[in-house]
C-alpha cells in the first residue's frame, strides 16, 4: 500500500505528534508498505538536503506557536507528487495547512482520507490573545469543518473520542493509541547518564519530560517539591525538554531556593529519551491537557512508576498501583511520589506489566492503523459504487 502522511509537524521538530508519526511510519514500512511524508519546511533542515520519502513545502512560523510551522503554498505540487506516487490512502495529522492539502489531494485522487485528532485545542486557546478571540465554540466549528468528508478518524484515547462525539462528528471513529517501540526500551546502562547529571547511583530522581509549555502545568510539580524534600531530603527533580515556559520555570525554582534540587536539561535527542526514563525512580506529570500522553506510555515501557494528574484516560491506563497512580490534589501528589521514591521497588507485577506493554506496543499500533486503512478502502469503494452516475 502507498500511504501519504500529511503533517505540519515532523522531525527535527520535537513533539508527541512527530514521535507518533515516526513510529507509525516505521511500523507501516516494517509491514511492507511505502510511506511518504508531506510536511513543512524547517529552518533546521537545509534546503535540498535529501530525506528519504519526505516532501517539504514552503512554510512560515505559526502564530503564537513560533516553533511550529504552517505551509503557505504547495497545494497543486502536493497533488502532482501524490499522483505520481500512486497513493492508495491519505492520512492527515493536522487540522491546519498540510491537513487541508491532504484532504484536497485525497478528494482529487478519489482515495480514502483518514485523520488522527492529536490535540485538545480547548486547552490551548490562551495562546491566542490570552483566550480573548478564540472560544471553545470556534474549536467545535473548526473540528466539524475539517472532519467533514473524511473516511475515518483515529482518536488516540477515549477522551478524544468523547470530545469528537460531543462536537457532533459523524465520521467513523476508532480509538487507536499511539504505540511505543518496546525494543528501544530494553534496560540500558544508565550509570554514565547519572554521573553526567551529577547524581549518585542511589539518588532518588523524579522525572518530568515534556515540552515546557504552560498547559503542561510543570509549575505545580516544582511547587510540590519542598514537601517531597521534607520526607526525602536528597530527592532530585529532573526537567527534560524545552519550550516557552522554560524561563518562568527556572525562575520559579530559583525563587523557591530549589537550585540544588532541580535540573533543567533543555531539549535532548529523541533517540536518547529512553535512557532518562530508565534512570528515574518515578515519572511525574501535573498536566491536565493530554489527549493521550505519549510520555506516560513511554514511562510504562521503561518500567518506571508513574504519578500523573487524574483524567478518564490516565485512570484507565493506570489500572494498578504496580504501574502508577493518578492524583487530584497536591497532597496526593506528594504522598504518592514519596511512596514510590521510598518503596517503589516493593510493588512489582511482571505479568500485568507484560499485558499492558502488549497493548501499547508499536507493533499493535501499526497493525490497528493498517486494518483501519484497509477497512476505509473497502468502505470508500462501496460508497462510490452505491453513488448513481448521472454523467450521461
Amino acid at each position: 500500500m502507498n500511504i501519504g502522511i500529511f503533517t505540519d509537524t515532523y522531525f527535527p521538530q520535537v513533539s508527541g505528534v512527530a514521535t507518533s508519526i515516526k513510529t507509525l511510519r516505521d511500523q507501516l514500512e516494517k509491514q511492507g508498505n511505502q510511506v511518504y511524508i508531506f510536511t513543512t519546511t524547517d529552518p533546521h533542515v537545509e534546503k535540498n538536503v535529501y530525506e528519504r520519502n519526505v516532501f517539504r513545502f514552503q512554510s512560515i512560523p505559526f502564530v503564537s506557536f513560533t516553533d511550529r510551522r504552517i505551509a503557505v503554498r504547495g497545494l497543486f505540487q502536493a497533488y502532482q507528487i501524490a499522483k505520481e506516487l500512486n497513493l492508495d490512502v491519505v492520512h492527515t495529522q493536522t487540522e491546519f495547512s498540510m491537513g487541508w492539502i491532504g484532504k484536497f489531494v485525497a478528494r482529487n485522487l478519489e482515495i480514502p482520507c483518514l485523520h488522527t485528532y492529536h490535540t485538545m485545542y480547548e486547552d490551548y486557546l490562551h495562546y491566542v490573545a490570552n483566550g480573548k478571540i478564540l472560544k471553545p465554540v470556534h474549536v467545535k466549528q473548526g473540528t466539524l469543518a475539517f472532519c467533514y468528508h473524511l473516511t475515518g478518524v483515529v482518536a488516540p484515547s477515549d477522551r478524544v473520542l468523547t470530545t469528537l462525539t460531543d462536537y457532533g462528528v459523524k465520521t467513523p471513529i476508532r480509538v487507536i493509541p499511539t504505540g511505543v517501540n518496546l525494543h528501544q526500551y530494553e534496560q540500558p546502562d544508565t550509570a554514565n547518564l547519572r554521573r553526567h547529571l551529577g547524581y549518585d547511583p542511589d539518588t532518588p530522581v523524579i522525572l518530568s519530560l515534556s515540552r515546557l509549555a504552560y498547559e503542561k502545568n510543570i509549575k505545580a510539580s516544582i511547587a510540590a517539591l519542598p514537601r517531597v524534600l521534607a520526607q526525602v531530603p536528597n530527592a532530585q527533580l529532573l526537567i527534560v525538554g524545552d519550550g516557552p515556559a522554560k524561563e518562568d520555570l527556572e525562575a520559579q525554582a530559583k525563587d523557591a531556593g530549589l537550585d540544588d534540587h532541580v535540573t533543567f536539561t533543555g531539549e535532548i535527542n529523541n533517540d536518547e529519551v529512553f535512557r532518562y526514563y530508565h534512570m528515574a525512580n518515578v515519572f511525574l506529570s501535573s498536566s491536565d491537557s493530554e489527549s493521550q500522553g505519549l510520555t506516560y506510555i513511554e514511562a510504562l515501557a521503561a518500567g518506571t512508576k508513574i504519578v500523573v494528574m487524574t483524567s478518564p484516560y490516565t485512570d484507565e491506563l493506570l489500572s494498578s498501583r504496580t504501574l502508577g497512580v493518578t492524583f487530584t490534589t497536591e497532597d496526593e501528589l506528594v504522598e504518592n511520589v514519596v511512596d514510590y521514591l521510598l518503596h517503589g521497588d516493593d510493588e512489582q507485577d511482571p505479568d500485568l506489566l507484560a499485558r499492558k506493554l502488549a497493548e501499547i506496543s508499536a507493533d499493535t499500533f501499526g497493525q490497528h492503523i493498517l486494518e483501519f486503512y484497509q477497512d476505509a478502502q473497502a468502505s470508500y469503494e462501496q460508497s462510490h459504487e452505491d453513488t448513481p452516475d448521472f454523467s450521461d
